[in-house]
């Protein structure tokens, strides 16, 4: 049978086996979590409208309702986008619209999608396609993919087009029919 003293010896040595083992055991180098890498956009922007000017002239209006600006320059307009084209006398020639846009900054070049709708107002001429790119430097477009070209009296449609943004001349890649419309 053990006394008083004997077991007050015990719970002393136990105690103390136990705050050693957690000293030791805090002691014990942990892994540390790798930080992750964020790739999301550094701003974002709501209810953005812009204008692009050449010497002291407004070439292009943009509206969008948000606006995600990344590290590398690009930007990504989720929500939609809508342009609008100027000539020297400020007068609208043309208007883009698309469900969403995005801008390769690198390649200084951006890409429409989703109802990709083109709008040459002087010659009342309006171009559809599902994704369209447009190249700001050379103020040309282009996609592979189906368009619809609405005409005065006709309907022209193929698959792949390069075209001036104002649609002021195009070339259908692989032109699939024409059609004269009867109104």
């Amino acid at each position: 049978m053990m006394t008083h003293q004997a077991n007050k010896h015990l719970i002393e040595t136990l105690g103390a086996l136990t705050f050693c083992w957690l000293v030791l055991i805090s002691c014990t180098p942990k892994e540390t979590a790798q930080p992750i890498e964020y790739h999301g956009p550094l701003k974002e922007a709501e209810n953005v409208e812009m204008y692009y000017a050449e010497k002291d002239l407004i070439k292009v209006k943009m509206v969008a309702k948000k606006v995600n600006e990344f590290e590398s320059g690009d930007r990504e307009f989720p929500e939609g986008i809508y342009l609008e084209f100027f000539d020297e006398t400020g007068k609208i020639t043309s208007t883009l619209r698309a469900n969403s846009a995005y801008y390769f900054s690198k390649e200084d070049k951006w890409r429409g999608r989703g109802n990709v709708e083109i709008v040459n107002i002087q010659k009342k001429e309006q171009l559809n396609t599902e994704e369209l790119f447009w190249k700001q430097d050379t103020q040309r477009i282009f996609t592979e993919k189906f368009v619809t070209i609405k005409l005065e009296n006709e309907v022209i449609y193929g698959t792949g087009l390069e075209a001036a943004q104002d649609l002021s001349d195009y070339t259908i890649k692989n032109p699939e029919g024409e059609f004269e419309v009867i109104e």
